[in-house]
C-alpha cells in the first residue's frame, strides 16, 4: 500500500496523493471547465466560470459577458497559437530548427485572455516560453518561425531564437532564458510606468519552476513598497522542467505568496475567466498597486522538445486533459453549443489559420541569415568603433 507522501520508485506519485498535496484546486486535470451554456440575448453571450480562489481581496464575479465578434477572435487567436506551436514541433523534427524550443500549446488561454484587456501601450516580459505571447503582442507567425530557423527577418533578426523574442514597439521585452531573471525587470517596467505617469502596467510573467526563486520575493517586496502598477503572473502548468509542484513547494498556493499583496487563483484554461481576471488585475495594479494572478494551467508538450513529457506525468494524464480541459475546444463549444457560430465558420477560420502559417513557413525557409559580420553589432547602443578580441589572442575585430 502507498502511504500519502510516498514517492514511487518511477518518481511518479499516485493521482490520489497528488491531489490531495496540491493547494487549492489541485492539477487543473482534476477540473471540470466553466458552463458553455449560458444565456444568449442576440450575439450577446453571459456565462459563468470557475470561481477566483482570493488572497487578501474580494474577486471579480465568476458571471462573465462576452459576444459572438469576441468569441470568434478569441478562437482564431489561440487556434492560431496552437497551430503555429504545432508547426514548431514538427519542423524541429525534422531539424529545420534547432537548439532550445519551448512550445506553449495548451496555455493559449492566459495569453489570448491576458491581451483581451491590455494595451500596447502595457509592458510584457515573460520566460523563455515565449512563441505565443510574442505573436499576442502583436507578433507575426513569420516572425517567430523564421526566428526559430534562425533566419534575417525572424523577431530578433535570427540571433536570439526560441527564448528570445522581441516588440520593442509593442512594449514586449521578450523571452528570458534565465529562469525566474524577467521578474525583477518586470517590476522595474512598471515603475517606469509609474514614473511617467501614463497610465499604463508592467505584466511580469513566470512560471511555477520559477516561483520558489529569492528573486521574486525581493521583487514583490519592493513592488508593495512602492505601490507599483505590477501584475505578476504565475503561469502554474504543474511542472517546472521535469519536477511536478507537489515535489517542489511545500505550498503551491502561488497566489498567496505575495503574503501582503492580494493574489488570485484563476482558471487558466478558461479565456472567459482569465479575461475576467485581467481586469480585475489591471483596475487594482493602478488604483492601489501590485497584484498576483496564479493562473492554472496545463502544457500538452514536455518542457521543451528534448523532453518527451511522458516520464513524469502518465499519458492518460495529458489526455485527460486534451480531451477535457481544451481551452481552444472551450471556445468552440461556447460558440457552437450557445448557436453563436456554425460549424463551418470555425473551419473557416482553421482553413485561413493553416494558410497563414504554411505561407509563413515557406517564407522563413526561403529567407535568408544574418552575415557574419552582423555578430557584433547590437552590442552596445552607440557605436564606440571599437578593436574586441575574437575567439583566439590573434584574432581582432572592429565593431561596426
Amino acid at each position: 500500500m502507498q502511504i500519502l507522501g510516498q514517492v514511487s520508485k518511477s518518481g511518479i506519485k499516485s493521482s490520489a496523493a497528488a491531489k490531495q498535496l496540491t493547494s487549492g484546486w489541485g492539477f487543473a486535470s482534476t477540473r471540470l471547465m466553466g458552463s458553455t451554456e449560458g444565456k444568449v440575448e442576440g450575439d450577446t453571450l453571459t456565462v459563468e466560470v470557475n470561481p477566483f480562489k482570493t488572497h487578501r481581496c474580494e474577486g471579480p464575479s465568476n458571471v462573465v459577458t462576452s459576444n459572438k465578434t469576441e468569441l470568434l477572435d478569441f478562437f482564431h487567436k489561440m487556434y492560431r497559437m496552437r497551430r503555429m506551436e504545432i508547426t514548431a514541433d514538427m519542423l524541429y523534427k525534422a531539424k529545420a530548427i534547432r537548439g532550445f524550443c519551448h512550445l506553449y500549446d495548451g496555455q493559449e488561454a492566459v495569453a489570448v485572455g491576458m491581451e483581451s484587456v491590455l494595451t500596447q501601450n502595457d509592458s510584457v516580459i515573460t520566460s523563455y516560453r515565449d512563441h505565443a505571447i510574442h505573436l499576442g503582442r502583436g507578433g507575426t507567425v513569420l516572425e517567430v518561425i523564421a526566428e526559430l530557423m534562425g533566419k534575417k527577418s525572424g523577431a530578433s533578426l535570427g540571433k536570439g531564437g526560441s527564448m528570445h523574442m522581441y516588440k520593442k514597439t509593442h512594449n514586449f521585452y521578450g523571452g528570458q532564458g534565465i529562469v525566474g531573471a524577467q521578474v525583477p525587470l518586470g517590476a522595474g517596467l512598471a515603475f517606469a510606468h509609474q514614473y511617467l505617469e501614463d497610465g499604463s502596467v508592467g505584466v511580469a510573467m513566470y512560471g511555477d519552476g520559477a516561483a520558489n526563486q529569492g528573486q521574486i520575493f525581493e521583487s514583490f517586496n519592493m513592488a508593495a513598497l512602492w505601490d507599483l502598477p505590477c501584475i505578476f503572473v504565475c503561469e502554474n502548468n504543474h511542472y517546472g522542467m521535469g519536477t511536478a509542484e507537489w515535489r517542489s513547494a511545500k505550498s503551491p498556493a502561488y497566489y498567496t505568496r505575495g503574503d501582503y499583496m492580494p493574489g488570485l487563483k484563476v482558471d487558466g484554461m478558461d479565456v472567459l475567466a482569465v479575461k475576467q481576471a485581467f481586469q480585475f488585475a489591471k483596475d487594482h495594479a493602478l488604483a492601489s498597486g501590485p497584484v498576483i494572478l496564479e493562473m492554472d494551467t496545463y502544457r500538452y508538450h514536455g518542457h521543451s522538445m528534448s523532453d518527451p513529457g511522458s516520464t513524469y506525468r502518465t499519458r492518460d494524464e495529458i489526455t485527460n486533459m486534451r480531451q477535457q480541459r481544451d481551452p481552444v475546444e472551450h471556445v468552440r463549444r461556447l460558440l457552437l453549443d450557445n448557436n453563436l457560430a456554425e460549424v463551418s465558420d470555425l473551419k473557416a477560420i482553421e482553413k485561413s489559420v493553416k494558410q497563414e502559417i504554411d505561407s509563413a513557413v515557406e517564407q522563413a525557409k526561403a529567407d535568408g541569415v544574418l552575415p557574419i559580420d552582423a555578430m557584433f553589432e547590437h552590442v552596445y547602443a552607440d557605436s564606440l568603433k571599437m578593436m574586441v578580441r575574437g575567439v583566439d589572442s590573434e584574432t581582432f575585430v572592429q565593431l561596426p
